[in-house]
């Protein structure tokens, strides 16, 4: 019985880490602590998921974070960006993405919604600023912080999909 009240308590709190990420909140790290406290709440793993399962879920965790992090610099690097540009498009992404979450006054939603433009303005409004510091050309200038824009919403995405993995193994592995 104290398996299974753990166990809809562990998916509870992952369907919101899930929604956490949509607010640039660590939600993959979330549901990696939530899976150790679960395993350690109900003494182990005669069933259901193991620390083998925390392994795997720790190193996706990860690489989402790497993706989100490394993404939209990649773009703009491609794009011919500087190290300067990404570097402030990561910071400005950073910065707006917490103000994006006070800007939108409609409750869950619009906190998500304000996280993610926030975080890609941000990213174009660093690359922008960069640029414009590097002396680079308007529409050079342009493209490249719509790299670093694009490259960064593809990060959240790939990020929350990862989420979304984690969550659904996890799901899974308590009926293993």
């Amino acid at each position: 019985m104290m398996y299974w009240i753990a166990a809809i308590l562990l998916i509870a709190l992952n369907a919101v880490s899930v929604v956490l990420n949509l607010l640039m909140l660590p939600g993959n790290w979330i549901m990696v602590g939530s899976l150790c406290i679960f395993l350690l709440a109900v003494g182990g793993p005669a069933a259901g998921p193991d620390w083998v399962t925390v392994l795997l879920v720790a190193c996706l965790a990860a690489a989402g974070e790497i993706v989100e992090l490394f993404a939209g610099s990649a773009k703009a690097s491609r794009a011919g960006a500087t190290r300067r540009s990404m570097l402030l498009s990561l910071v400005a992404s950073f910065v707006l993405s917490i103000v994006g979450t006070f800007v939108v006054p409609i409750p869950v939603v619009g906190t998500a919604l304000g996280a993610i433009g926030g975080a890609t303005l941000g990213a174009f409004a660093g690359a922008w600023l960069g640029e414009a510091w590097a002396g680079t050309e308007s529409d050079r200038r342009v493209r490249i912080s719509q790299a670093a824009m694009s490259g960064r919403l593809l990060g959240m995405v790939i990020k929350l999909s990862i989420g979304a993995a984690i969550f659904v193994i996890q799901l899974l592995s308590l009926w293993s």
